[in-house]
């Protein structure tokens, strides 16, 4: 069985930093596609950033270009999302999301696109 373990989310005031993470089992992480999305609340579900296989590098929305970046540990079988200067609008829920597909650029920000996904942490950013 496949599960991905998030944890990390919390409060933290604006300008603060925060790294999510997500631990896999029953799937190896070297090879695959990582997907960070979020949802905020009465909002669609939203790609975040995205870590791409074959060293094909990553790829941020443009509201977090700059703060946050996806990251693997192969070692660990463990992925991150180091989320820096947290602004009120990053407030939601966040999720890690894996495939072993070789997907093209337009793919990364679709949620059909994952196989497999993580519970969900809450962050809040709020002084």
């Amino acid at each position: 069985e496949v599960q991905l373990q998030a944890s990390g989310g919390g409060l933290v005031q604006p300008g603060g930093s925060l790294r999510l993470s997500c631990a896999a089992s029953g799937f190896t992480i070297d090879d695959a596609v990582i997907g960070w999305f979020r949802q905020a609340p009465g909002k669609e579900r939203e790609g975040v950033s995205f870590l791409r296989n074959q060293n094909r590098g990553i790829v941020n929305a443009d509201s977090v270009k700059g703060r946050f970046t996806a990251s693997r540990d192969n070692a660990k079988n463990t992925v991150y999302l180091q989320m820096n200067a947290l602004r009120p609008e990053d407030t939601a829920v966040y999720f890690c999301a894996v495939t072993k597909r070789r997907l093209i650029t337009s793919s990364l920000w679709q949620i059909a696109s994952y196989d497999y996904w993580g519970q969900g942490t809450e962050v809040t950013v709020s002084s």
